[in-house]
């Protein structure tokens, strides 16, 4: 079976590595073991090695079933584009109207 190929942008992998290292970091200031985290989500150890890697290939639901497994810390996945500031002005751009000069009577 051939492996799927990811476009992923460096700065997007830093992301992804970023945020696996913060992963990491809450299952072990919690003192969890990566075998209980693991039976948590649902997830082969392995798996759970990848999400903290910030390894693309890993599917958005597994990585949300992690944080799910260290004790709900899915419910962050909310505030991801939250405050979309760009796609506002993007939006508000489309709203205004132009004004136009008051009629003339006569």
């Amino acid at each position: 079976m051939r492996k799927a190929a990811y476009n992923i942008l460096p700065g997007t992998e830093d992301i992804l590595k970023n945020m696996g290292e913060q992963i990491k970091l809450a299952r072990l200031r919690r003192s969890l073991s990566t075998e209980l985290v693991a039976e948590r989500a649902g997830i082969s150890r392995a798996s759970l090695w990848k999400v903290e890697k910030g390894d693309p290939s890993v599917a958005m639901g597994i990585y949300a079933a992690v944080l799910h497994a260290l004790n709900n810390l899915d419910k962050d996945l909310l505030f991801i584009a939250k405050d979309d500031e760009m796609g506002r002005q993007l939006q508000d751009l489309n709203l205004i109207t132009r004004k136009r000069a008051p009629r003339r009577d006569g």
